[in-house]
């Protein structure tokens, strides 16, 4: 990627006004232009154009492709980032006509994320999330070797270059899912802990720089790094709250989200999943001093709903109202509804806040009869370690009756599995 700091850069962004979208960015190009200093890249020169629609070839029609091939001759620069997702055909060609490094939106964003990342399962997530987007370009540098060689040391009889490369990748890629997986398994553990211990967990979302973090260590008086840049945050942390108020809830900070990152990188930072489907409850943090907070707003829940985490119950914490000229916050915040403004930064509507969290946290709880097939010998044992069985009865036919006493999303979640569905019998019989 970037290779080293201060590596200069000739930057692209096209608009193109046929496209027709409920919501667009005001300040895309600035978005992009601090994603490109954050990844340590020295901006030498600004491309801003309009087309009608994108090439399939270059992306760009010929006399901008030779435009920037100028830019990049005048100004000495061995980088083009494109703030677009292009093919592996677009970024091969490019690269061929610039005789420059060609960059798009996804392989800067993982860049960033490359230099973000501290832990351990951190840096493997980020690695795969890279291996995921270098698999379908691999065919860039390696049309020189695309004949045949014979198989010595790792390269099998009759592989190609590019063949062999591709194997290894996939190789890496399944050594980093098993890793993950183990990781993977102890969280299971310790989610299966606080599910017996009834606590509660409320997970932060939010487009990248909103203030989660800073919102995640004043709930609980911890000092995680909180910064003014693009995804300062990239490994879920999971700490007890510390403020008077709130009972038994636990609040997971997560990596932020950003426009036009394809789902299945997201995907990559399972750890990240796993704490916000776990979740009892999501604060959306919103920069509302953003100018652009409502196209940020609709990319969070495009997002959310992509991953299948929309059901989950969601307050809306308008942050760094501070910032704006707006009055009467109070009257603003509507716990009741999920809508508070606070401002992490200077503890501000922070106890609107709590009020929001108690009333949307509180689980419903219901009482069902349930049957379960005896292939499922795991669910009905699991149920009973988590204190969920009132009763258990049998049919005639052998089927397992459970009466349950379980919260309702938990109920919905549990009836997903094939094998387990309501039984009404037995409230028939008692009628």
């Amino acid at each position: 990627m970037i290779r080293s700091l201060g590596q200069k850069a000739v930057i692209v962004q096209v608009e193109f006004p046929n496209r027709k979208e409920k919501f667009s960015s005001l300040n895309a190009f600035e978005e992009f232009k601090e994603l490109v200093l954050s990844s340590g890249a020295e901006i030498s020169c600004e491309y801003f154009s309009k087309q009608s629609k994108a090439t399939s070839g270059l992306f760009l029609t010929k006399g901008k492709t030779e435009r920037i091939k100028d830019f990049l001759e005048k100004t000495q620069s061995e980088l083009v980032i494109f703030n677009h997702d292009l093919t592996p055909s677009q970024e091969r060609n490019l690269e061929n006509i610039f005789k420059a490094r060609v960059l798009d939106r996804t392989g800067l964003i993982l860049d960033i994320f490359s230099t973000r990342a501290k832990s351990h399962v951190g840096k493997l997530q980020v690695e795969l999330a890279q291996l995921s987007h270098l698999s379908t370009r691999l065919v860039r540098g390696w049309s020189h070797l695309e004949r045949q060689k014979g198989g010595i040391g790792l390269r099998g009889p009759g592989e190609t270059q590019l063949e062999t490369d591709k194997r290894l990748i996939n190789q890496r890629i399944k050594s980093i899912k098993k890793k993950l997986n183990k990781s993977h398994n102890q969280r299971k553990v310790n989610r299966y802990s606080r599910s017996k211990s009834k606590l509660i967990l409320v997970a932060m979302v939010g487009y990248t720089n909103a203030g989660k973090t800073t919102l995640f260590n004043l709930l609980t008086d911890n000092n995680q790094y909180a910064v003014n840049k693009p995804f300062a945050t990239l490994d879920s942390v999971t700490r007890r709250n510390s403020l008077s108020g709130l009972d038994d809830v636990l609040f997971s900070d997560t990596v932020g989200f950003i426009s036009d990152l394809p789902t299945h990188l997201i995907e990559s930072f399972k750890t990240t999943l796993d704490e916000l489907k776990a979740a009892d409850l999501l604060i959306h943090v919103i920069d509302i001093s953003d100018p652009d907070y409502r196209f940020k707003v609709q990319q969070v829940s495009n997002i959310l709903e992509d991953l299948d985490l929309s059901k989950i119950p969601q307050i809306q914490a308008h942050n760094k109202c501070d910032k704006t000229e707006i009055k009467d916050l109070q009257r603003l915040s509507n716990p009741e509804k999920g809508e508070v403004w606070i401002s992490a930064e200077n503890n501000i509507g922070i106890n609107e806040l709590k009020k929001a969290i108690n009333i949307h946290s509180n689980k419903v709880i219901t009482k069902k009869w349930i049957k379960i097939s005896n292939s499922l010998p795991g669910i009905r044992s699991k149920l009973y370690s988590l204190g969920r069985v009132i009763e258990e009865r049998t049919t005639d036919l052998g089927l397992i009756q459970l009466h349950l006493e379980i919260e309702e999303m938990e109920l919905e979640e549990l009836l997903s599995n094939k094998g387990i569905q309501l039984d009404n019998s037995i409230i028939k019989e008692a009628i």
